[in-house]
């Protein structure tokens, strides 16, 4: 029997909304890009139009400074039975992808900020990391996923 599993997307805090959600998609996607497995099948209306599949799983976004973001990001790198993909500060101000290789192969990893972080795994594992974390949107700690 397979264990339950988890994704989170967390966020840096001081995000404005737009930099705070393209962060929480491009983490989505590249996460989306290594699970296909996660999406449902597609599904038909009442009229005969077909939707493509979703992902059938609640994924909370959540939020941590960028101290927690970055611990958050080695803690969840160092556990083999986790899926992490980090979105940092050296892809989020590059022109294009191949300015953000060029750049990031000269930052040593100590350097590099994380923007967002998307988690996938065991549910125990993920939500040990992320259980703390509030709610993107959210101003009550006890909203935390």
């Amino acid at each position: 029997m397979a264990l339950p599993t988890k994704l989170v997307l967390v966020v840096r805090s001081d995000l404005e909304a737009n930099a705070a959600v393209n962060a929480a998609v491009v983490v989505g996607l590249s996460m989306g890009g290594r699970l296909p497995h996660l999406l449902g099948e597609d599904g038909a209306d009442a009229s005969g139009g077909v939707h493509a599949g979703l992902n059938p799983n609640p994924v909370p976004v959540l939020v941590a400074d960028a101290d927690q973001l970055r611990d958050l990001h080695d803690r969840a790198r160092e556990r083999e039975e986790l899926t992490v993909v980090g979105f940092n500060e050296t892809a989020r101000r590059a022109r294009d992808y191949d300015d953000y290789l060029r750049v990031l192969s000269g930052t040593p990893s100590g350097d590099v900020d994380q923007v967002a972080v998307a988690i996938f795994g065991p549910r125990n594992r993920v939500t040990g990391l992320t259980k703390r974390l509030p709610l993107l949107g959210s101003d009550h700690r006890g909203d935390a996923a």
